[in-house]
């Protein structure tokens, strides 16, 4: 995200209040509801994993870019109990989240839809480090050398939390624990 120096701010700030006497008074709309976004990790119950063969190491699937779920602004003005909806991302050999899956979403009620539905097209945008498995070996005077390389696609499961106070959301996602 780009940020505006203050020469700037104060530039842009001089430049509205001279249009100022121009403007009509019209009633502003509120801020969109926006929360940010903090991750822990959880691994469910039987969870598949890599099994790394002798030499092998992993690195990488790690995000990079998140982007945090909007809160649905019809919730705000009933201000709903907090609401956690788990979600899993399925992540390609690029790095690009391709899925997400979210359990029992088909017989969700219509609010907790709002949440499926912000979670969905946040977690859409998310960007992780590919997973690189590399196979080492060694040679003869026992230095080691990486002898191939690929990458795979592997998922993680994410739990997001919605809350509102006073009319205010807060947002966070946490990659679940095991």
């Amino acid at each position: 995200m780009r940020r505006s120096g203050p020469v700037l701010r104060y530039a842009s700030a001089a430049i509205l209040l001279s249009l100022g006497g121009c403007a009509t008074s019209r009633p502003q709309p509120p801020p969109p509801a926006i929360g940010d976004a903090s991750w822990r990790m959880e691994v469910p119950p039987g969870t598949a994993r890599y099994q790394l063969a002798l030499g092998e190491v992993s690195s990488g699937a790690t995000p990079f870019q998140r982007v945090s779920p909007v809160y649905p602004p019809a919730q705000l003005a009933s201000c709903p109990p907090p609401a956690e909806i788990s979600a899993l991302l399925v992540v390609d050999v690029k790095g690009a989240v391709s899925d997400v899956r979210i359990a029992d979403e088909a017989q969700a009620d219509p609010a907790r839809q709002g949440f499926i539905s912000a979670v969905r097209a946040a977690a859409l945008q998310w960007q992780f480090s590919p997973l690189q498995i590399n196979h080492w070996a060694a040679d003869a005077d026992g230095n080691t050398h990486v002898v191939d390389s690929e990458t795979r696609p592997f998922s993680l499961t994410y739990v997001f939390r919605f809350e509102c106070h006073a009319g205010k959301s807060t947002v966070s996602a946490a990659a679940a624990k095991s």
